[in-house]
């Protein structure tokens, strides 16, 4: 390409408030390449990028240790693959102070709310250890429903993705290798809000943890389908990642033409600290029963003319 990549990305700003770069010149630059658009790539490939934003930064209000790295290297993926990514796809977790995962939903027995990180059971509730402030039925309701269902206990999170705050939005030097995609290849890029329902987590794009609509994306998993590779990246690897790559298995899970098209890049995303273990015996699973491909952003896999 003509742009260099430190015309795009100034490694030393991930996580900043400050952005050095005005996206304009960025994007003046980016429609002067010479790329073949998306719409004529021979081989589709979508770059999902998943809550690669501020409060998930290091230093962020639920900061991921490592994550200033995935970025660096994420952006370098992006770049060096540019005429061959087809489209991107970004999710965007996206809250209120007033959701059952913050701390002011639940109250405990002296009326104090529950410090970041406190599990909420539903032992908790039936002690009356802790309880909701608001909706308490329906919280109890989810609460019951995620430990039958095994799912992930409630935790309670910092205050994080605040809509319209400067943790919410993406992160700025991802944005900008985004947005110069999208230029430079005339793509539309694609954004998922997830997590505004105020009684339920989302840390999967496609649905809720629990929710009694059964809500699920449908549109955006199906539309998986269009495409012969589908990159995953993102914050953090033991949520939000990991439940989103779930969430497309069990949807394609009798389709192994499908599972088998996922590239998981693994030097591209980090866990929450404690839940390392886990996470990667999930991902070892899914490469196991679903046949995903877990790759470096450095292996080279796409390769070719776009």
């Amino acid at each position: 390409m003509k742009t260099a990549y430190h015309e795009i990305v100034n490694v030393n700003s991930i996580g900043a408030r400050e952005n050095p770069f005005l996206l304009h010149d960025i994007l003046r630059k980016a429609d002067e390449e010479n790329l073949t658009p998306s719409v004529q790539n021979k081989e589709r490939v979508l770059f999902l990028g998943i809550d690669v934003q501020q409060d998930f930064m290091e230093q962020g209000a639920l900061g991921v240790p490592g994550a200033h790295g995935d970025v660096e290297r994420m952006t370098g993926f992006l770049y060096e693959n540019m005429d061959r990514i087809s489209n991107i796809a970004v999710s965007l977790d996206t809250h209120t102070p007033h959701q059952i995962f913050h701390p002011c939903w639940w109250i405990d027995e002296a009326g104090r709310h529950p410090a970041p990180g406190t599990p909420i059971t539903r032992n908790d509730l039936d002690c009356g250890r802790y309880r909701a402030i608001i909706s308490p039925v329906a919280s109890r309701d989810y609460v019951e429903h995620l430990e039958q269902e095994g799912r992930k206990t409630l935790i309670v999170w910092p205050y994080h993705c605040l809509q319209g705050t400067f943790g919410a939005a993406l992160e700025n030097q991802f944005a900008n290798m985004v947005y110069f995609h999208s230029v430079a290849k005339k793509a539309v890029t694609m954004r998922m809000v997830k997590g505004t329902d105020p009684l339920s987590e989302m840390y999967g794009i496609y649905r809720p943890e629990y929710d009694a609509n059964n809500y699920i994306n449908l549109e955006a998993l199906n539309r998986l389908e269009q495409y012969d590779k589908i990159v995953i990246a993102g914050e953090a690897k033991s949520h939000c990642v990991l439940e989103s790559i779930r969430q497309i298995l069990q949807h394609y899970r009798k389709r192994p033409e499908i599972t088998g098209k996922v590239y998981i890049l693994e030097d591209c995303m980090s866990s929450i600290p404690g839940f390392e273990d886990g996470t990667d015996q999930a991902f070892e699973d899914f490469r196991k029963t679903y046949s995903v491909n877990l790759v470096k952003s450095t292996d080279g896999f796409l390769q070719g003319n776009p």
